[in-house]
């Protein structure tokens, strides 16, 4: 992949994660729904939409392709993956009812980014220039933030976004490498809905 493509890539990657943290933010704090509803509204919207994407490419495709595919299960996923996802939209949800869009955003992307740089140093990878500056970067934001100030997050709110974006790192390392990643993404949502809906009732 060239340069100007990756960085392309990048760029439209970190705006819709920026939109869904003002759009998030606005439901939340602009209307009367409560953080473990919207967290429900979230997840099974999402369910849905992919399960239905699911059934009707399986629908559309060749006779010779979907007879190797007969028994196999129509969304895939697991519950490890799916709670890591139920994490990840709930402590973002709750995170929000104290925190600036900001504040919140750039938390966001530095747990993210640490958690997968991180979980690769464990598992043995070496880390090229630009992931260290990216560790770097990504460490020095949230400490910069957390730094004691008129201007600093509370820290309740500011620990449930970083496990928020820690939850979404793990979820996407998961998510490298498997087979078909609109059925897996389907089954997790659709396990993290229930997840959500048990939260939404306590």
């Amino acid at each position: 992949m060239s340069f100007i493509r990756l960085s392309l890539l990048t760029l439209v990657t970190m705006l819709c994660f920026a939109g869904n943290s003002v759009l998030c933010r606005l439901a939340l704090r602009q209307t009367a729904i409560d953080a473990a509803s919207f967290t429900s509204v979230r997840l099974l919207s999402g369910a849905l939409m992919l399960a239905l994407l699911v059934y009707a490419r399986q629908r559309l495709r060749p006779r010779a392709s979907t007879t190797a595919s007969v028994h196999a299960p129509l969304l895939g996923g697991n519950w490890i993956s799916a709670l890591a996802l139920f994490v990840y939209a709930g402590a973002f949800s709750f995170s929000y009812a104290d925190l600036s869009t900001g504040i919140g955003a750039l938390l966001l992307f530095g747990a993210v980014q640490a958690t997968m740089i991180l979980t690769g140093l464990w598992f043995g990878e070496r880390l090229g220039g630009r992931q260290t500056v990216g560790l770097l970067v990504a460490l020095t934001g949230v400490v910069v933030i957390l730094l004691p100030g008129l201007d600093a997050p509370p820290l309740g709110s500011a620990f449930l976004m970083l496990a928020s974006g820690a939850a979404w790192g793990v979820y996407s390392l998961r998510g490298r490498g498997v087979g078909d990643p609109t059925r897996d993404t389907a089954g997790n949502f659709l396990r993290a809905a229930g997840l959500s809906v048990l939260l939404s009732g306590l």
